[in-house]
């Protein structure tokens, strides 16, 4: 099978992959996630007329001429508003938020009122226009209200608008379902001691979080050895439990002991394609068995995140059913590299401001084992296919990762 180039890869990858059902959560689960339906409001906010400051709620006619005595009858605070009706020369103390009295039509802010020491009288020490300082009913919107529009991703604001306005549950996108299956009889979990011949494996906790923080459940399915028949049966039970998305860690290269290809074909997977043009990543996989997907990820750590960066994040994305733009930005390189060769190679490197913008400084030893690159780069360097060797100062693009 020929060696596909990147972009093609993606368009064949993304192809068909449709926005995941619909599911009514509470508000504290509903950040981050795709709003579902539009949303209405169910109230009228703010509902009555509320002072926008602490002060005295007057009538605007009784404090056309200063100084004004008026006669304080009562008090409106938020939550507990004056029942009463206000007349001619008397006032109401009243605070932020507080419903605004009857008979009242303006709000004389308190630094411009003087409190005679009985507490019961003021003086108006400036004269205030009708309407001034009040927030009248309906102000942010009214009930029935288009307030957000199908699709939009929920965030700190829209999860306020939407509590304010008397929802407490939201129609969202079912969170996509991420199981991880590494494979391997070299591979020890985090905190035992290897043997002789073993590693302590690592891409598994770093798909995990890079998944969970694009909003996905995953499901670790733990460390399978190499035996086709464990793998099998990974496999299936990534299937009983009804993920989303199947990705592998490992196994799926050309070498003998790499079982994973032949375990998820056994198991029933339809292949898209294996092996693309890129550097790392040339032995990534897609499939899928109906409507799961299978993204198969090189077993070398970094070639694992940046083929996890490139394919699982905008597969992820489109099932939660949010857009995804690479971050791609313009840069100009800090030292010269050689030509590249026929695969679409992403350098781990530096981005820095430079004087007239991004500089970008690749790491001298690109090998896709090193962690410690990976940790430390902000970037990745685009380099096309059989593009020549460039220059210090040359431009260049970058895609950034953090």
């Amino acid at each position: 099978m020929a060696l596909l180039p990147v972009d093609e890869a993606m368009a064949r990858m993304l192809s068909g992959v449709e926005r995941l059902e619909t599911e009514r959560v509470p508000l504290l689960e509903a950040g981050g996630r795709v709003l579902a339906a539009p949303l209405t409001a169910l109230r009228t906010q703010p509902p009555f007329d509320a002072s926008a400051m602490d002060g005295y709620a007057v009538r605007a006619a009784d404090v056309a001429k200063i100084p004004a005595q008026l006669t304080v009858i009562g008090e409106s605070a938020a939550g507990r508003r004056f029942s009463g009706i206000v007349g001619t020369g008397e006032a109401v103390r009243i605070f932020t938020g507080a419903p605004v009295p009857e008979g009242t039509d303006t709000i004389l802010v308190q630094e411009n009122a003087e409190v005679f020491p009985d507490g019961r009288r003021i003086n108006a020490r400036a004269s205030v226009g009708a309407g001034r300082h009040i927030r009248r009913a309906g102000l942010d919107f009214t009930e029935g209200d288009p307030l957000l529009d199908e699709g939009c991703l929920l965030d700190a604001a829209t999860i306020s608008l939407a509590a304010a306005a008397n929802h407490a549950t939201l129609p969202v996108v079912r969170r996509p379902r991420i199981a991880i299956l590494a494979t391997g009889d070299e591979l020890v979990l985090p905190g035992n001691e290897p043997g002789p011949d073993q590693i302590v494996a690592s891409n598994s906790y770093g798909i995990a979080t890079m998944a969970q923080a694009d909003g996905a459940r995953v499901y670790d399915l733990g460390i399978v050895p190499d035996d086709q028949e464990a793998i099998t049966e990974a496999i299936r039970h990534a299937l009983e439990i009804q993920v989303d998305v199947i990705a592998t860690l490992g196994g799926a290269s050309v070498g003998a002991r790499d079982l994973v290809h032949g375990a998820l074909l056994e198991a029933g997977m339809e292949l898209d394609f294996w092996k693309i043009a890129m550097r790392p990543g040339k032995p990534l996989m897609v499939g899928k068995f109906g409507r799961t997907r299978v993204l198969g990820l090189p077993g070398n750590p970094v070639s694992s995140l940046v083929c996890a960066h490139l394919f699982l994040r905008p597969l992820i994305a489109r099932l939660a059913g949010r857009s995804f733009e690479p971050a791609v930005r313009d840069a100009v390189l800090a030292v010269a590299i050689r030509e590249n060769d026929e695969r679409r190679d992403y350098m781990r490197a530096r981005i820095e401001a430079g004087p007239t913008g991004p500089v970008a400084t690749p790491f001298e030893r690109q090998d896709s084992s090193m962690l410690t690159t990976l940790a430390t780069a902000n970037a990745l360097i685009i380099r096309e296919p059989f593009a020549p060797a460039a220059t210090a100062g040359s431009p260049c693009r970058v895609l950034m990762l953090r």
